[in-house]
């Protein structure tokens, strides 16, 4: 007997730490951008794990070169280098524009990212206390570093004290011109607030926060967890602004979903951290560094960054199009951008149309009660665009009377 044969929410929620609600389905099975749970139903998943698996379900080239690794060599721990690591060490410096001067930290997650990247800031000791700049409603992770980072009252205060140093500001340009000073370390900053319900920057935001932290010595920190690896139309968030960082986290969609994590410095940020000052024991192993090789690989191959660009237009239309359908006059203001899409709801009805999309077969989200995200595998075509209209039609319309 296997857990798919038996009352698996039981068995679930009896040994699985009270940190989430009981699932509503357990899945078994995925191929592209579909999945199937233990009662063999099929969805169309237009989640990908939260913006992680970027080349859906059981892509070959992921499955081949995980397959090859394992057959290989899995774990070395850092007291070794191993072929898959520099390669990948090499091909993020290359695709982030890091270049010759740029450095790379492997870790596990995208907590584990920003954990390296507050080291990072504290190591650019300024005058004073340090201080380290994030933004209202952000997003940055659950450990304890990378909670203090996040600009979300709720989540921090169950656990404070926080490790001290980090000021929140609003997301807005005047707020960063009055916060930033000589006595600030670094800016830790989210293209797209993901995790708020896919929240764009200011125009010009970005840019005008490279300008002053040029200025003042600053460090900007552009957390790319969410926005990287071709998600929103361009390799990384940034990229859309023209801009160079000092530092950037990444993880989610770089493996395809085994785990990684990665914090890449550009120039004089490569110098901060020194031998001994940080290490992780599975960070860059040989397994989860030849996955991000293949995917990142058949993302470059297929121009997988281009049809997040065409494909996230594409589905932007199909949303608008809805809008005359039944229950479509919930449907507001669409936002983020390539494929990381938040749709701005009229009234409360996040988790309603989540639950009638998985009744009608389809996996979005709702961070909150006032969004709907889409962030579909970056391999989406036509067909599964077209599955898109007709099962979130069935939603909108499921909900349209409440």
């Amino acid at each position: 007997m296997t857990i798919t044969d038996i009352a698996w929410p039981e068995r679930y929620s009896a040994h699985m730490m009270k940190t989430i609600a009981t699932p509503q389905r357990m899945l078994v099975r995925g191929e592209g951008c579909r999945v199937w749970d233990s009662e063999g139903r099929e969805y169309l998943d237009f989640l990908a794990g939260i913006a992680v698996n970027a080349l859906g379900h059981a892509h070959p080239a992921l499955v081949s070169a995980v397959s090859a690794q394992v057959a290989t060599l899995v774990h070395v721990s850092n007291y070794f280098a191993t072929p898959p690591q520099v390669e990948l060490a090499e091909r993020l410096c290359r695709l982030t524009g890091a270049g010759e001067g740029g450095r790379v930290f492997f870790c596990n997650s995208g907590a584990e990212a920003n954990e390296a990247a507050f080291k990072l800031a504290r190591l650019n000791r300024r005058a004073g206390p340090s201080r380290i700049l994030a933004l209202k409603n952000s997003f940055h992770g659950r450990t304890m570093g990378s909670m203090a980072l996040t600009g979300k009252p709720q989540m921090r205060e169950p656990f404070e004290p926080m490790p001290p140093g980090v000021e929140h500001i609003d997301s807005t340009i005047e707020a960063l011109e009055a916060a930033i000073d000589d006595t600030v370390s670094a800016l830790i900053v989210e293209p797209i607030k993901g995790e708020a319900g896919v929240i764009d920057l200011p125009a010009g935001y970005l840019a005008r926060a490279r300008q002053l932290t040029e200025q003042h010595g600053v460090l900007l920190i552009i957390d790319e967890i969410q926005t990287g690896v071709g998600r929103t139309g361009a390799w990384f968030g940034h990229q859309h602004e023209g801009i160079v960082p000092d530092a950037l986290s990444l993880a989610k969609g770089m493996a395809g979903g085994v785990p990684i994590g990665a914090l890449v410095t550009f120039g004089w940020a490569s110098d901060l951290l020194g031998r001994g000052q940080h290490g992780s024991t599975f960070g860059g192993n040989p397994l989860a560094t030849a996955a991000a090789n293949a995917v990142l690989g058949e993302i470059e191959a297929s121009d997988l960054v281009g049809n997040a660009a065409r494909r996230g237009d594409e589905l932007r239309g199909i949303v608008d199009d809805l809008r005359d359908e039944p229950g479509g006059d919930v449907l507001g203001e669409l936002r983020g951008r390539g494929l990381l899409i938040g749709i701005g709801l009229n009234r409360p009805a996040g988790h309603a149309i989540y639950e009638a999309a998985l009744e009608a077969g389809l996996i979005v989200n709702a961070p909150n009660e006032s969004t709907i995200r889409l962030a579909p595998p970056l391999i989406v075509g036509d067909a599964e665009l077209d599955e898109f209209r007709q099962r979130f039609a069935q939603a909108l319309a499921a909900v349209a009377d409440h």
